[in-house]
């Protein structure tokens, strides 16, 4: 059986932070590695200088393993991935593209790197590569995604590559850990979950926005540029997309779009703001510290196993804790 995510990073649990620009700083990173989990610095368009400085604060914070993710489509990449290399962070966690170039000189300096795709071509291509585990993320998960669900997604990828893959995109409880790794998982990444954890720096406004949201909520804009981005319905939403349907041009939108995410989740400009979630906002119900949605998840998710066990004829309930029946 393939290595599970929390033998090949040295975490207790195989959860991985999703990288959410503006929001994965170092207090989320910290509070979800001190938790067990592996945290998430997230780049976005930072410089280095700043992406430093962070990871600085981290390790003032926790003395366990964390991440960086690097969106390489950001002016700053070549620089921050330099940087990296210099800091030898633990993990490295890319979007928006393909980190083959950068992937040899990571490897050289003892990092993991775990690519997020939204194809199987794209997994097969990077696990040929050199790239420790897959995240395949579904069009359930909040920010930019792709087209394909998590659940036709995962297994496919599952099948395709070698490697550990990571399945995102609608899971924010046990039952979608659960379901993960009845897909070929071997470990899972959760962002929306995580926007209400109580070290999450995101504006009191944004969480409250999730924490209320339904099922119907989120809706994908972008989607005629070719690039979609799930967020939850406000008053920006509706513009945006009555403005997509009068062809407005890939430039107007990026423009219209520009600086959106920060005034939501610095100002708390949830109407005209970027309140990026997944389908899933509809699950998250409570607002509790990093390391007890962790411990939830994984009881969750293991009561989920021993019971199926006896229900299929399996034997007994794994005994002691929920997360051992994983």
């Amino acid at each position: 059986m393939k290595e599970d995510i929390s033998g090949l990073l040295g975490v207790r649990y195989p959860v991985i932070q999703g990288a959410m620009a503006w929001i994965a700083d170092s207090n989320l990173a910290s509070a979800v590695s001190n938790g067990g989990g592996l945290g998430i610095i997230a780049a976005g368009n930072a410089d280095a200088a700043f992406v430093r400085e962070e990871i600085r604060k981290t390790r003032t914070l926790t003395d366990r393993p964390f991440g960086v993710n690097v969106m390489l489509m950001s002016p700053h990449t070549e620089a921050v991935m330099e940087m990296l290399c210099q800091e030898k962070v633990a993990v490295v966690t890319t979007g928006a593209g393909n980190p083959g170039k950068y992937m040899a000189a990571l490897k050289a300096a003892g990092i993991k790197v775990i690519p997020v795709i939204a194809s199987v071509a794209l997994a097969v291509r990077l696990a040929r590569g050199g790239a420790d585990a897959i995240v395949a993320e579904g069009t359930e998960a909040g920010g930019h995604v792709g087209e394909i669900t998590t659940m036709a997604l995962v297994p496919q990828v599952a099948d395709a590559v070698d490697i550990p893959v990571v399945a995102a995109g609608g899971i924010a409880d046990g039952r979608g850990i659960a379901a993960a790794f009845m897909l070929g998982a071997r470990g899972v990444q959760i962002g929306t979950r995580f926007l209400v954890a109580e070290e999450c720096t995101v504006s009191r406004p944004y969480k409250e926005m999730i924490l209320k949201a339904k099922d119907t909520d989120t809706v994908a804009t972008g989607r005629s540029t070719g690039h979609p981005v799930r967020v939850l319905k406000n008053k920006m939403t509706r513009e945006i997309l009555s403005l997509e349907a009068k062809d407005i041009s890939p430039e107007d939108f990026e423009l219209r779009m520009a600086g959106t995410l920060r005034a939501a989740v610095k100002d708390g400009d949830v109407a005209y703001g970027s309140v990026m979630s997944g389908q899933i906002a509809g699950l998250v119900r409570k607002e509790q510290k990093a390391a007890e949605i962790i411990e939830e998840l994984f009881r969750e998710a293991g009561e989920i196993y021993e019971s199926r066990a006896v229900i299929c004829g399996a034997g007994r309930p794994v005994s002691g804790h929920g997360e051992r029946a994983l």
